[in-house]
């Protein structure tokens, strides 16, 4: 998923193509997607991010740029989409190969909410205005998620390269010190 906006990240560069470490962040995510077990990667571009959708070399899934759940709806009605499907957010730069064929071992049916404790994003120091409470603990999405027919299910990973999502600058700072 990288057609958003990125209003929070105060930079002239699409959210997607915000560099940490010299690097775009949707390249990073593009190389661990690569470095997993799966077998096909769609980018999901919108309006919003046109230079995205130019510099990536992966064949694309476009969408209106609505937001996230409008924009993740539109894509899972494309043809070359069936589910289940990992959906992973561009703005992921610590994503590694093995931490996503964690989460697709821990998937059995279903969909799969990947969370974090929000103790561990305060713990690094990233943005966390995004959590709730499930089963008692507060939590926190991570971009990450497996999209299926059936139950939802979620499952709480505590691991930094999860939970470490570039939201502001102070966000792109963090993630560059876990490099």
């Amino acid at each position: 998923m990288c057609g958003g906006r990125g209003t929070r990240l105060d930079s002239d560069a699409e959210k997607p193509l915000f560099r940490v470490g010299g690097v775009p962040m949707v390249d990073r995510v593009v190389r661990a997607l690569r470095r997993s077990s799966l077998e096909g990667i769609y980018a999901v571009v919108s309006p919003n991010a046109p230079e995205t959708a130019a510099h990536l070399d992966l064949p694309c899934i476009e969408t209106p740029g609505e937001g996230y759940v409008a924009d993740l709806g539109a894509a899972l009605d494309d043809d070359r989409v069936s589910t289940p499907v990992l959906t992973v957010a561009a703005d992921l730069p610590l994503l590694d190969g093995e931490v996503l064929d964690r989460v697709l071992d821990v998937h059995e049916n279903g969909s799969l909410t990947v969370l974090v404790p929000a103790a561990l994003k305060r713990d690094l120091g990233v943005s966390d205005d995004a959590t709730f409470v499930d089963d008692g603990r507060e939590v926190a999405p991570t971009g990450v998620n497996v999209v299926g027919d059936g139950p939802d299910d979620a499952a709480v990973v505590p691991d930094r390269r999860l939970a470490v999502n570039v939201n502001t600058l102070a966000d792109g700072r963090v993630a560059e010190q876990w490099l």
